[in-house]
């Protein structure tokens, strides 16, 4: 069924796989009259539909004479399954915009139609606040963000703005305003059906003089320098709380509203602060960054099957001299790296699963856990495993209870296991004080009116909401909610009343997946990661439609969002990192030094010392690069990798075609470059 895999790889693919073949043992029998299909046609077909719109689709076959057959379809299809689903009858749901392919199966051989679902209206406008006055002659240009009704950001919205006291300040079309005489003037922002509004206040010229400071500085591409401009009157007294507007010329440089510069070329650069009609300009010079290391082999760990053949790695977890990974298939292994340019085999667990992927332990080592999807039974979920002897591992107990149509990733603290639910889209709390008997003591999930779930030959999966990783840390839960972005709670920290068994939201930032990457791809938030007051947070994007069991490329792009949550309620995006030639998956921090599994862009090690703003690849910020593909690889000289752990001094990365490499950082290979720390034991739990 070939066909049907490749078709169905939108229902099949959950994140960043997918499930793999339909066995035969689940395909219903054939009847002489599906045997006769010669062709399908699929009614409506080449429509337009509203976002939360539902169609029924039909689907008419015939024999090779144009004869009706009465013979139904065995599977329909929407995909990418984030954007639209389909039941068992044909009736379609659409929950985002973009090109949706629906589809019907008959005798092994799939039909399809396209689907354009628009784009929506905005729903409401942000207007970025202003706090300081304006000086009469001074500009400042007024920035809004509309949103849809979900909260997705919208840059194709075109925003008109209008004063309504053109006598105080005016403001052109696109925002920017120039203040003419002492008053307040307020500005309207409209977006097609909506409008928000903001008030500025303008004050007469008594600025005499300004500065900057510093008014010369140097730095490295990638550093962050903060100018500050002050203002004095005709005696030399402080003005205060007067609006700057800061201008840059050099190479290619960045200077913020709230006078923060960053470049990412060397050169010399002008940075110039204005009070209305005053200005002075301070100079700064860049060099280059030089943060590369090399990068030496230790080891490799070629995942085989038991036939000696390729067999492709999935997740991995380091832990004092231990190493547990993960396949796509139904294993998973641990190894002795205490001699890491030897690691020794000690034992296997085989479960009832088409992928084991998330695979972890207790700090102490006593207790492991893994995730499962695509049982022969259709009951997935969780395995616990005494881990406390490693050359003997045991399973202890497998809760399936609440989880029965998969679970994706799992993250424990303390003796919680949080987890993903592929079939609801929410998160479950399992409580595994008494290993033997885990029971499940709390679920949060985002609420939407369309949400579906779909049976699919693998199982139920949910359309409309998916929760694919999540990160927990000092009382936090950092959740990678795919297409509703990053949600943030309180599983203990305290802000919001939370503990394990009750989650309370604080906070939800949305990314417009559709407008980064456009159509024909699987594209949400994946991952997270906290490291001091910044969250790392990664896009996975991936083809609407690919079949995971091939030994073709599968091409892979995404950013990783850099958000700074000192202020937890309100985070905010502050910086990127995006690998060109590949994308990002999972990624771990330490010693200011970001290590990510990049897919088709390897291994990378990215240093991220410092205040961080704007783009880090193109800021030269990265150490190394280390090409994964292997000649005898699942796909040959093609490096696909999930992952990048530090520990021991030394790297794993994790490759779906190449397995595990052990690497480890050498020395820079600038005269006189720095970088972060060298590594250091870790000690703190995967994302």
């Amino acid at each position: 069924m070939a066909g049907v895999r490749n078709f169905a790889a939108a229902i099949l693919a959950i994140g960043a796989f997918a499930m793999g073949p339909i066995s035969r043992a689940q395909e219903p029998a054939k009847s002489p009259e599906e045997e006769k299909v010669a062709s399908v046609t699929i009614t409506p077909a080449g429509i337009e539909v509203q976002v939360g719109q539902k169609v029924q689709f039909t689907a008419v076959p015939k024999d090779a004479a144009g004869n009706v057959l009465t013979v139904k379809p065995s599977l329909w299809s929407a995909s990418p399954f984030d954007v639209a689903d389909a039941d068992s009858s044909g009736l379609v749901r659409f929950h985002k915009p973009g090109e949706v392919v629906v589809g019907a199966i008959f005798n092994d051989k799939p039909w399809f139609v396209h689907v354009i679902v628009k784009i929506p209206s905005a729903a409401s406008v942000e207007i970025a606040p202003i706090r300081q006055s304006l000086v009469v002659g001074g500009t400042t240009l007024l920035t809004a963000t509309p949103r849809s009704a979900d909260g997705d950001p919208r840059s194709d919205v075109p925003v008109h703005w209008k004063s309504s006291a053109p006598a105080i300040a005016i403001v052109d079309d696109a925002g920017l305003v120039t203040a003419v005489a002492p008053g307040s003037a307020t500005f309207e922002a409209a977006a097609g059906p909506v409008s928000a509004e903001i008030t500025l206040r303008v004050v007469a010229d008594t600025v005499q003089k300004i500065n900057i400071e510093p008014a010369t500085a140097s730095a490295k591409t990638g550093d962050v320098v903060h100018f500050a401009a002050s203002a004095q009157n005709a005696k030399d007294a402080a003005i205060r709380d007067l609006l700057t507007t800061w201008t840059v010329e050099g190479p290619r440089g960045t200077i913020y509203p709230d006078g923060a510069f960053v470049a990412e070329e060397p050169g010399t650069y002008l940075v110039k602060a204005a009070k209305g009609r005053h200005t002075a300009v301070a100079s700064i010079h860049i060099t280059p960054r030089n943060a590369e290391r090399s990068i030496e082999v230790v080891s490799h760990i070629a995942t085989k099957d038991a036939d000696g053949k390729p067999l492709q790695s999935a997740e991995e977890w380091v832990i004092g001299n231990l190493l547990f990974y993960s396949t796509i298939s139904d294993r998973a292994y641990v190894y002795d790296i205490s001699d890491a340019a030897h690691p020794k085999l000690l034992d296997s667990m085989k479960a009832d699963a088409r992928l084991i992927n998330d695979i972890s332990t207790t700090p102490d080592i006593k207790v492991g856990v893994f995730t499962r999807e695509g049982a022969s039974n259709r009951q997935n979920g969780i395995v616990f495993f005494d881990s406390s002897d490693p050359a003997h591992l045991k399973t202890l107990s497998e809760y399936t209870e609440t989880v029965s149509g998969g679970v994706h990733s799992a993250f424990i603290n303390s003796h919680y296991a949080y987890i993903t639910d592929d079939a609801t889209g929410s998160l479950r709390v399992i409580d595994f004080k008494d290993p033997v008997h885990p029971k499940e003591v709390a679920r949060w999930q985002t609420e939407h009116a369309d949400v579906a779930i779909i049976d699919t030959p693998t199982g139920p999966v949910t359309s409309g909401r998916y929760l694919h990783d999540l990160y927990v840390k000092d009382g936090l839960a950092y959740l990678a909610y795919w297409r509703d972005g990053l949600v943030i709670l309180d599983v203990g920290n305290g802000m919001k009343g939370g503990s394990p068994e009750h989650p309370q939201l604080v906070s939800q930032y949305k990314f417009n997946h559709y407008e980064l990457y456009g159509n024909g791809w699987l594209a949400g938030t994946h991952s997270a990661f906290r490291y001091k007051d910044y969250l790392f947070v990664g896009d996975e994007v991936l083809p609407a439609e690919f079949k995971i069991d091939s030994t073709d490329r599968v091409a892979a792009r995404g950013i990783c969002h850099v958000m700074d949550i000192s202020d937890i309620e309100h985070p905010r995006e502050v910086a990127q990192y995006e690998v060109p030639e590949g994308g990002v998956h999972n990624f771990w921090v330490v010693d200011d030094i970001l290590y990510a599994g990049a897919y088709g862009g390897a291994g990378r090690a990215v240093d991220i010392s410092g205040e961080l703003r704007g783009n880090l690849y193109a800021q030269g910020r990265e150490i190394a690069r280390f090409w994964t593909g292997d000649p005898a690889g699942y796909r040959p000289n093609l490096p696909f990798s999930w992952g990048a752990q530090p520990a021991n001094g030394l790297i794993f990365v994790n490759d779906i075609n190449s397995g595990i490499w052990i690497v480890k950082l050498g020395k820079p290979l600038f005269k006189g470059s720095t970088t972060a720390p060298p590594l250091q034991e870790l000690v703190e739990p995967k994302p």
